[in-house]
């Protein structure tokens, strides 16, 4: 192999992942501008700026001081978001390594110590915590169908607050707000909206007695 073959292939993995990488803004609190760096990966939908707003003005009185997980976090953007704006914890779970890998060099440069990521399996994620949070965010790919599993998951584990709000972008074909949602029946929807293909959610969890 010639040097420049050599050359090539040290530098592949390199040039690659700058090909394959984006960035997404934090736009409020105390990262409020700094650039969050992400891997693009089939399937992966960053929750776009308009997006994010809306469900962090939906969220604003919730977020200071509270527990948040993020599953299927692939960019990071919402738990790193809920961290600038005053989350005490949040842990952000995704199944890719090469995701998770970013994440925690996100969590390095901006030195936030309240946020870990964790490389799992979310249903696997949530069957074993023994924690309990007070936001939580839902966005697997639309063809996991995922979502009613991890909800039931996430109420019999007891893995949620009492009057816990949840956060779930799903297709926006889909309609959660419906009585045959196939969630827990205690978790009520609150706020619903639609932005192109995305429809998003917010439910709250209403304790049971």
């Amino acid at each position: 192999m010639s040097r420049n073959q050599q050359l090539i292939r040290k530098l592949r993995p390199l040039l690659m992942s700058r090909a394959e990488s984006g960035q997404l803004r934090i736009i409020a609190g105390s990262w409020r501008g700094r650039k969050l760096n992400f891997l693009e990966r089939e399937g992966l939908r960053p929750t776009t700026d308009r997006v994010r707003e809306t469900i962090f003005n939906w969220l604003q009185m919730d977020l200071p001081g509270s527990r948040c997980l993020d599953l299927f976090s692939g960019s990071g953007a919402l738990g790193i978001e809920a961290a600038s704006r005053g989350a005490s914890k949040v842990v952000l779970v995704d199944n890719d390594r090469a995701s998770v890998d970013m994440l925690n060099r996100n969590i390095d440069l901006f030195s936030a110590q309240q946020v870990a990521a964790v490389c799992d399996d979310v249903i696997n994620f949530v069957q074993n915590c023994d924690f309990m949070f007070d936001v939580v965010f839902i966005d697997p790919p639309y063809k996991l169908n995922a979502i009613a599993q991890c909800c039931e998951l996430l109420e019999s584990k007891q893995c949620l607050s009492d009057h816990a709000k949840i956060v779930i972008e799903c297709d926006a074909s889909n309609d959660l707000s419906k009585d045959s949602n196939g969630l827990p029946d205690n978790w009520q929807c609150l706020k619903r909206k639609t932005a192109g293909q995305a429809g998003y959610h917010l439910f709250i969890r209403e304790p049971i007695f």
